[in-house]
């Protein structure tokens, strides 16, 4: 308004020609001001835009907002590479240093450490990464909010490889290096010394920190006389994953092998989490425990020798005992299933590793000698594998398993809940449950669990539980990466995405829409073991099967279900005194109960060598 004011008063002084070409100088000198103004703004804004949609997924409000406060700077030097590195930096604060910060990233929320998480691209050895208070974290999602004080500060690099799939999609991951898939354990990633260093958000100032350590290989374990290894390339996953792939057994030999040359097997597959070892349940050992053993681990191991003992008296039933690693670049294991994400693990498991087990060491090699058995991720393979394969296996002992029905995906129902993290009300909205005690104390939310992977790895990475989910039962996003289940921020789901959950993976749905062809094929060969206080609530999804099996007619399952009062994640029947000793008998509890149904089951000209 001021300019316009003292523009009038000049034209009074000169005349019309001059006034006209005055003010055409004046609009169109107003005109640039205005357009670079605009365009300024524009610009400002598309890329404020741009920045959140990009940071959507790591961020959250004023978070997002740089700051001017104190800054991490991550670096590492040439001699540990001298190429540029891609992949997840992460900087753990803990309150102890024993053990190394970068081991207590766990899932119980009151004793996770602090950490935080930036993708890195191209990365330059000497070049900083900063993480300050626009880094999301978890579990308090700012630095800006961490309490000043002292901790022990560490850092890594969990670094990512590039895979050409087969679907046509590049993607940057985590390959497993033998380890299992730990980022703070895979060998060759990155890793700074322990620092006790004090902390102050509000102080500003700048903590270098250098990753001037690299994880060490691990050593392949050998064989013994009990125990072998299988490891073969896959020709399905090395199709997918476009490099060499690999899939390993582990096999515990039945007493009397050598001595029974003649002698074929039946095959039980124990199906669980990454393993370095045979452990099928309980390790096995062959010499009585430590005598500086005490606890927990003493009881550990006089139940592993104790189940030796039991193997090689011939109280046990003559299998061969199969343990699967099948560790990948989104988890420990597989899941046992075809994925659009993970790759043909199913059939790479059926096709490709089990036949070359029963040539090696003499197994019967048809349906009717196959059992399957496991527990928490195990157990949904387990089931799983006899849903996917019902005539490859003749029985499935299923314990704690997994969700078997998303209407119970831990505590919500994919198909009719709206969001994942709260229980909405017109007026309030309660956090849903993640975690719990066997007195029903929560741990752990959905919104929390989803932020602890979300902070150690974007795009399904993080190696962890929601994440390997995702990656098995989503369908391939437009970016090659698994389709999101929910918004990890927001907690919103996609029912679309949910909805290939139902069609593809959802094994109670699959069972009951299927019963009239799938059924015959698993009539007596469903036995289920879980607590009723499931520490992640999955009891729930197993009531829910119960619900449908135990009103089928034309055949009826014929299976059975058992539920452990009170008792947490992991129960698998039997004793439950002193806490733990269930899991510790398991295979002494199913192997007969397994081989009296082979028997009962068996052809007639069935091979019964194994019987001596």
């Amino acid at each position: 308004m001021r300019r316009n004011k003292t523009a009038a008063n000049c034209t009074k002084r000169i005349g019309a020609r001059e006034k006209r070409r005055r003010n055409a100088t004046w609009l169109f000198l107003a005109a640039l001001v205005c357009w670079g103004i605009f365009a300024r703004a524009a610009k400002g804004q598309e890329s404020t835009q741009a920045s959140s949609r990009k940071n959507s997924r790591t961020h959250k409000g004023a978070a997002a907002e740089k700051s001017n406060g104190l800054k991490f700077e991550i670096t590492f030097p040439s001699e540990r590479s001298a190429a540029p590195l891609t992949g997840r930096v992460i900087l753990v604060l803990a309150t102890t240093g024993d053990p190394e910060p970068r081991f207590q990233t766990g899932y119980t929320a009151l004793t996770a450490a602090q950490m935080f998480g930036v993708n890195v691209n191209d990365w330059m050895p000497g070049t900083p990464v900063t993480v300050d208070a626009s880094v999301f974290g978890y579990p308090i999602e700012s630095l800006a909010k961490v309490a000043a004080g002292d901790y022990y500060v560490q850092a890594a690099l969990n670094i990512y490889q590039t895979y050409h799939l087969a679907n046509g999609h590049t993607v940057e991951l985590p390959p497993d290096k033998g380890e299992g898939q730990h980022w703070a354990r895979k060998p060759g990633n990155l890793y700074s010394a322990v620092q006790r260093l004090h902390v102050d958000p509000a102080a500003g100032g700048v903590i270098r920190v250098e990753l001037s350590e690299v994880m060490p290989p691990v050593t392949a374990p050998e064989d013994t006389d009990w125990i072998k290894h299988v490891r073969i390339e896959s020709a399905l996953l090395t199709k997918f994953y476009g490099t060499p792939t690999y899939i390993t057994g582990d096999v515990l030999l039945p007493a009397g092998w050598n001595e029974h040359p003649n002698a074929h097997y039946p095959l039980m597959v124990y199906q669980g989490h990454f393993a370095p070892d045979w452990r099928a349940a309980i390790a096995f050992r062959t010499e009585p425990p430590s005598p500086d053993a005490t606890g927990r681990e003493r009881m550990a191991q006089e139940y592993a020798y104790k189940f030796y003992q039991d193997w090689t008296s011939g109280r046990l039933p003559h299998f061969l005992v199969l343990t699967i690693q099948h560790a990948n670049p989104y988890f420990d294991d597989s899941y046992a299933v075809n994925s659009e994400n993970v790759g043909p693990y199913g059939d790479a498991i059926v096709k490709e590793l089990i036949p070359e087990v029963e040539r090696r060491y003499r197994g019967i090699g048809q349906g009717w000698a196959r059992a399957v058995y496991g527990g928490s991720t195990g157990g949904w393979e387990t089931l799983a594998s006899q849903v996917f394969y019902p005539d490859f296996y003749n029985g499935a002992w299923t314990a704690c398993p997994d969700p078997v029905d998303f209407r119970a995906y831990q505590t919500v129902n994919l198909y009719e809940d709206k969001n994942a993290f709260w229980v909405e009300g017109p007026f309030a909205k309660v956090p849903r449950g993640m975690m719990r005690t066997t007195d029903d104390e929560i741990e752990n939310t959905m919104e929390g669990e989803t932020h602890r992977e979300l902070v150690l790895g974007t795009k399904s990475r993080s190696g962890d539980q929601f994440d390997i989910w995702q990656a098995v039962f989503s369908p391939v996003g437009d970016d090659g990466y698994p389709q999101e289940i929910w918004d990890p921020m927001t907690g919103e789901v996609n029912h679309d995405v949910a909805e290939y959950y139902k069609q593809h993976y959802d094994l109670s749905y699959i069972i009951r829409t299927n019963w009239s062809t799938l059924g015959p094929k698993l009539v007596g060969k469903l036995h289920f073991t879980v607590g009723t206080m499931d520490t992640f609530y999955l009891n729930n999804a197993v009531s829910l099967l119960q619900d449908f099996l135990e009103q089928t007619n034309y055949p009826y399952y014929a299976g059975d279900f058992e539920y452990g009062e009170k008792q947490p994640h992991c129960y698998t029947g039997g004793p439950i005194n002193p806490p733990g000793v269930s899991g510790m008998t398991w295979n002494q509890r199913i192997f007969p109960q397994a081989a009296e149904w082979m028997k009962k089951t068996a052809p007639k000209d069935a091979d019964m060598s194994w019987v001596y």
